[in-house]
């Protein structure tokens, strides 16, 4: 009897080591909806709520996305869904230009890979995370079936828009570079966006939507300036299996130069309006 108690031992431990997952095999998607407040600025003040709707319904396209980020334990891997402009049906090409493409970040060896297309010539954007120090707090909520708690952060806010461009860039560089003229021992002020995110242990994965990661478990939510991100359904273990792989194609670059690039070919732009109306 001896011999054979020891022997189904030995076969159930072999079945337990057979059916134990592999991290590698591990696997999640989470799709999110992001919105955004519209910014009039001054001049919004003078319009009619008629004319604040139809800007509106024009920019619904770059106010409200929606996105899928495929994770394993170590990688993610973070897209957006294709969008048609709302009123005219055509894809927004402008708008493209300055948005975020495909964004691969692999948490064991520290990196991020995003594809970003500018006026037709692609670039693969690699780089370091982004170190993000949060402040973990005692707050919960529910979200879905996922018990989440909050935690909040300061993050410089460069680093969430590298992607993005703004004339009041120029404008602010402008400024930047006749203040440090006449003081040239004050050091610039870094910009900062408050950010809030919501995660849930229940998926014990360091991934987020977007720039944000490193908290113990998957951000379901995350708000910063303008923009919220919430996630409205996870699936775990999907049955095809989910390729999570970096990005290959285009110049590589890393975000400061692609920053400096956008910026250069903006400039060139604006001068050559002005060259022609001349």
């Amino acid at each position: 009897m001896k011999p054979l108690f020891l022997k189904l031992i030995l076969l159930t431990s072999v079945l337990l080591v057979s059916f134990t997952p592999n991290s590698q095999e591990f696997q999640g998607q989470a799709f999110y909806f992001s919105k955004s407040k519209m910014e009039l600025g001054s001049w919004g003040a003078r319009m009619s709520e008629a004319q604040k709707k139809q800007i509106q319904a024009r920019l619904k396209n770059r106010l409200e996305k929606r996105y899928v980020l495929n994770f394993n334990k170590e990688k993610s891997i973070f897209l957006e869904e294709d969008k048609l402009d709302a009123i005219s049906g055509a894809t927004d090409s402008w708008g493209k230009n300055f948005t975020q493409g495909d964004q691969y970040k692999n948490i064991k060896e520290n990196a991020l890979v995003q594809s970003q297309e500018f006026y037709g010539k692609q670039f693969l954007v690699k780089d370091q995370l982004q170190v993000i120090k949060w402040k973990m707090g005692k707050e919960s909520k529910q979200i879905g079936q996922y018990l989440c708690f909050k935690a909040t952060a300061l993050i410089p806010t460069k680093e969430l828009t590298w992607f993005n461009f703004s004339w009041a860039d120029l404008r602010s560089s402008s400024t930047k570079k006749t203040d440090s003229l006449a003081v040239k021992s004050a050091e610039p002020a870094i910009e900062m966006t408050a950010v809030e995110a919501w995660y849930t242990p229940k998926i014990p994965v360091s991934h987020g939507p977007g720039e944000y990661w490193g908290l113990p478990g998957l951000i379901l939510e995350v708000s910063a300036g303008n923009t919220t991100l919430l996630c409205s359904k996870i699936v775990m273990n999907p049955q095809d299996k989910i390729e999570i792989e970096a990005p290959s194609k285009g110049k590589e670059i890393t975000k400061n130069d692609y920053q400096a690039t956008i910026k250069g070919k903006m400039i060139e732009m604006r001068n050559n309006r002005g060259r022609r109306r001349n």
